[in-house]
């Protein structure tokens, strides 16, 4: 029976190959637990789509468009201060802002590639 071929692990530089349906290998895995992960169980179940539907509808613009008189759908809700698992801080409403995607994955690209840690 054929299977599916791997491929190399996602971290930039490592040659390693991974089976299909992997992102990285053992030892970068360690380093992007999020992307193990499901959404759901990093809180983004059917709850957080019914609330943020009704975000969006309330909120139809995205405020970095605006900024720039654009005025473009919002399509995501984004976390103005990233959450990391704090769900406190994930479901409370002025901590969200209504995104389109292109700044959404600006936005997290930034946060992401230039993590804020605080002791």
């Amino acid at each position: 029976m054929p299977y599916r071929a791997g491929h190399p692990c996602n971290q930039s530089g490592c040659p390693r190959i991974v089976p299909a349906g992997q992102k990285y290998c053992e030892e970068h895995r360690k380093l992007h637990p999020e992307d193990i992960r499901s959404a759901a169980s990093r809180g983004y179940g059917s709850k957080w789509r019914r609330e943020s539907k009704i975000f969006l509808r309330s909120h139809p613009l995205c405020v970095e468009c605006k900024k720039n008189d654009r005025f473009v759908k919002a399509t995501v809700v984004d976390h103005i201060k990233p959450h990391r698992g704090n769900e406190e801080l994930f479901w409370d409403r002025s901590n969200w802002q209504p995104l389109c995607k292109p700044c959404h994955d600006r936005k997290t690209w930034k946060e992401d590639s230039n993590p804020v840690y605080t002791y």
